[in-house]
């Protein structure tokens, strides 16, 4: 089993606020623990955002919870409609985050009134916001989170899969069953792709230069995402025109097969070229055959010429497959001219390591 950063971040929360709980002699320590818990985020923009909301909502409990205990008391029907109150109010305001650690903050302000209640209740409250401020120093100091070398390692990762597929593919090697639970399973990690290009884009920086190179590099990874899309609806087409990619001549299935080997080379080539590891510019043949977009299109629609004239059913599903074709090629090409562009400008800060999520 692994540690991830975010368990480790809310363990060094938890005995962050404790500590400091008991140097200044802080009363019922606890609550500060739970509201670390309760604060830990897996960005520092999150955490920064947290803290805000945090304070907004446990005011909100700990004024409700002092008001109704000098109004009514604290019998324990007087607790749930406070807690109702709260609930309502957060739901108006919009802040469903703090939900959990005012309902915390209320209860702890109100199971236990004492002679010197308004004191007390500051005190609670203190004691929560001690906790959630705990968690935002942890978060801005401790185990400072990567999720662009980790979107890096995801993409490429599932680049090489999606390829590899389309490899078998195109040439029947895969077995139908199987490939659709491999399909099932792309379609995962690409919501994931998706978790942490949300997360990167998150991630703030401080100085003007490295918002720049941020914002170029944000564009360039959404064209992977997109790029990674494109072909994961060929292997789509692949799957599912099957039986009908077998009943095309062989030198139409032999055109088809070598176009996408030389688009999968050219996918595969970008990827390593945005982070350094290729030369910029590679030729690509496959045997004697590289189409242009215009060249694969005008080939489908003189096989379709062909079959007009003949009385063999015209296979109109491989219109779907040259079109999802082009569109990929279209797309490596925009991906291509994104990194070529960006590395003429910042090749230097263009640093990326692939570190896979724990």
């Amino acid at each position: 089993m692994k540690l991830g950063a975010r368990i480790l971040k809310t363990g060094i929360a938890i005995v962050l606020s404790l500590l400091i709980s008991d140097l200044i002699g802080l009363p019922s320590p606890v609550f500060a623990g739970i509201a670390a818990i309760f604060a830990v985020q897996p960005t520092i923009y999150r955490s920064y955002l947290s803290i805000l909301e945090q304070i907004q909502g446990n005011t909100i409990g700990a004024v409700i919870a002092t008001m109704f205990v000098l109004l009514f008391g604290n019998d324990i029907f007087i607790i749930g409609l406070a807690a109702i109150i709260v609930l309502a109010l957060l739901l108006k305001l919009k802040l469903e985050n703090v939900i959990g650690l005012s309902l915390v903050t209320l209860i702890a302000i109100m199971v236990t009134p004492s002679d010197a209640f308004l004191e007390f209740a500051i005190i609670r409250f203190l004691t929560v916001m001690l906790g959630v401020l705990s968690a935002f120093i942890v978060n801005l100091v401790f185990i400072p989170p990567k999720y662009e070398q980790k979107l890096y390692f995801h993409l490429s990762e599932t680049t090489n899969e999606l390829t590899k597929w389309i490899r078998l593919s195109i040439r029947g090697a895969a077995e139908h069953k199987f490939l659709k639970d491999e399909i099932d399973k792309f379609k995962d990690m690409l919501i994931k792709v998706d978790h942490l290009y949300i997360m990167y884009k998150e991630e703030r920086n401080y100085f003007k230069k490295d918002t720049i190179v941020k914002t170029r590099k944000l564009v360039i990874y959404r064209q992977m995402i997109s790029t990674i899309k494109k072909a994961l609806e060929i292997l789509k087409k692949l799957h599912r025109f099957e039986n009908d990619i077998v009943q095309l001549p062989s030198e139409l299935q032999n055109y088809i097969q070598q176009q996408l080997d030389l688009l999968i080379h050219q996918h595969e080539h970008v990827m390593l070229k945005f982070i350094g590891k290729v030369r910029p510019v590679v030729d690509f043949e496959e045997g004697e055959i590289q189409l242009t977009r215009k060249e694969l299109f005008d080939l489908f629609l003189s096989y379709q010429a062909q079959i007009a004239e003949t009385e063999e059913p015209a296979h109109y599903h491989l219109m779907q497959i040259v079109s999802a074709i082009i569109d990929y090629d279209e797309y490596i090409e925009h991906l291509d001219l994104l990194i070529t562009s960006f590395q003429s400008y910042h090749k230097e800060e263009n640093k990326v390591e692939m570190v896979e999520e724990q």
